[in-house]
């Protein structure tokens, strides 16, 4: 299965929706960095790895490459740097919505994805109907959740054809 690394964005992004679990229904491997799920997540998503999100560790050149690129990217956070860092070890996607981090992402060459991405391959699968994925969208939207929201509904339009 393909490795997809997530940062927080997007794992809130589901949860508000009520669709976090049946993210791990779908056919990649997630994983976090282990700094970024000790701050960020474990607290209040602690069940996430029970789920199947994989908690990975940063080698030390990653680190110093996460590190020199927060020194040039001051809006960008250390912990979503660290997803970067890790996608870029994994050599695999990047998941986010943080619009800093996917133009960063894109300069340094790696593979970005996002929430209705995620949405996309949960349609695809069976896991979710056009119309659950729809009321999904709303309830990010009624929470404040930042998408592109003409890209969302595009996105719903095309699978309903």
């Amino acid at each position: 299965m393909q490795l997809l690394i997530s940062d927080t964005n997007i794992i809130i992004d589901l949860d508000v929706c009520g669709l976090i679990q049946k993210m791990f229904d779908l056919p990649y491997t997630f994983a976090v960095p282990d700094v970024l799920y000790i701050e960020e997540l474990e607290e209040h998503h602690g069940e996430l790895p029970a789920y199947g999100l994989q908690i990975k560790t940063l080698g030390a050149e990653r680190v110093d490459y996460a590190v020199a690129l927060q020194a040039e990217n001051i809006k960008t956070n250390a912990n979503d740097l660290f997803a970067l860092a890790l996608a870029k070890q994994e050599d695999c996607p990047l998941l986010t919505g943080d619009g800093a981090l996917r133009d960063l992402a894109a300069v340094e060459q790696v593979e970005i994805r996002g929430t209705i991405w995620i949405i996309e391959q949960m349609l695809q699968e069976g896991i979710l109907s056009p119309d659950q994925a729809k009321e999904a969208f709303n309830t990010m939207k009624d929470s404040y959740r930042r998408l592109p929201w003409k890209e969302a509904e595009n996105m719903l339009k095309r699978v309903q054809r």
